[in-house]
């Protein structure tokens, strides 16, 4: 009982300060008006996301400080991101922000202890991620529904691995949900902006690491392959178009099937989570000896698919 009213309190809190923001938002102007890369068609508020660290805050300050490099970590790059949603910031200022914020995470999760040579792969990873992650925002749905589809089964294993506080987990679930309710629709009231995505983007991170490391299963990478696997081969698909990939752009299958295709953004959304959740609780549930087989059949089959579904989408025209 006490940990249900709890959560409707949290979710109260988390509820009237996006509405507060959402009043600045309109306020100063922080919108997100559509162009020719665009997935939406009307002007929308941009950055709501920043509920993701604003959660973040609530827990660090509601649990004895726990956490502090992460929490400063993701406030750092909360505060570069949200400059760079209003005013559009050069590429310098926000790489090393982003580089300051990756090593603290990697130092509350004592991955510095590691060769250098296996610190550096991890920060051109994460950073990496970040900012394919970022390139999510814009599908009504998919930047909370897939997050989710993360978190859910991150928070499975957190129940009996206690790798850190379970309350982790569920204020940024309730920041999902608070978010969700403005964004999960079929005009939506507001986007994550690099604010949410990028700070979210690395809140998911030190989870997924943490569990990795913890465990020393990588097969957990699976739990973010959907994506991942849809990132890597556009990158690579226009990189072979001769193509600036730091540049917004509409190449990823998702993109293809709610703008060639016609189909509804939520819809799509829920079909990307769905798939995630089936893949990862797959994993979970198989036998530990079984896991890598499991992970590199998953892998192979979505590569497979993914070309000719990839076609259809796009109507036909060959990459």
């Amino acid at each position: 009982m006490i940990m249900l009213l709890e959560s409707i309190f949290i979710l109260a809190v988390l509820f009237i300060m996006i509405l507060l923001y959402f009043k600045i938002a309109d306020r100063f102007n922080i919108i997100d008006k559509p162009n020719e890369r665009s997935s939406h068609t009307s002007v929308t508020l941009r950055g709501g996301g920043i509920i993701f660290p604003l959660a973040l805050l609530l827990w660090f300050l509601g649990n004895d400080f726990d956490l502090p490099y992460l929490t400063l970590g993701v406030l750092l790059i909360a505060t570069i991101s949200f400059l760079d949603d209003i005013i559009t910031l050069s590429a310098k200022p926000r790489l090393f922000v982003h580089l300051i914020s990756v090593l603290l995470v990697l130092y509350q999760l004592d991955f510095l202890l590691f060769p250098w040579w296996i610190i550096i792969v991890g920060l051109i990873l994460i950073i990496g991620w970040l900012n394919t992650f970022n390139f999510m925002d814009g599908i009504n749905g998919i930047t909370v529904l897939y997050a989710a589809s993360i978190l859910l089964p991150l928070a499975y294993l957190n129940l009996e691995l206690k790798v850190i506080d379970q309350s982790l987990y569920s204020y940024i679930g309730l920041s999902l949900v608070v978010f969700g309710f403005f964004n999960i629709r079929k005009r939506a009231k507001t986007f994550a902006g690099d604010v949410g995505s990028i700070s979210l983007g690395l809140i998911l991170a030190f989870l997924l690491i943490g569990q990795i490391l913890t465990t020393g299963n990588w097969e957990y990478i699976l739990f973010v392959s959907l994506y991942g696997i849809d990132s890597v081969i556009t990158i690579l698909q226009r990189l072979n178009r001769k193509e600036n990939i730091f540049q917004a752009h509409r190449s990823h299958l998702y993109q293809y099937l709610a703008n060639e295709r016609k189909i509804p953004h939520n819809m799509v959304s829920v079909a990307y989570a769905f798939l995630q959740l089936a893949f990862s609780f797959g994993l979970i549930l198989m036998v530990p000896s079984s896991r890598l087989i499991y992970t590199l059949i998953s892998f192979l089959l979505v590569c497979i698919v993914y070309f000719p579904i990839k076609r259809w989408a796009k109507g036909g025209i060959n990459e």
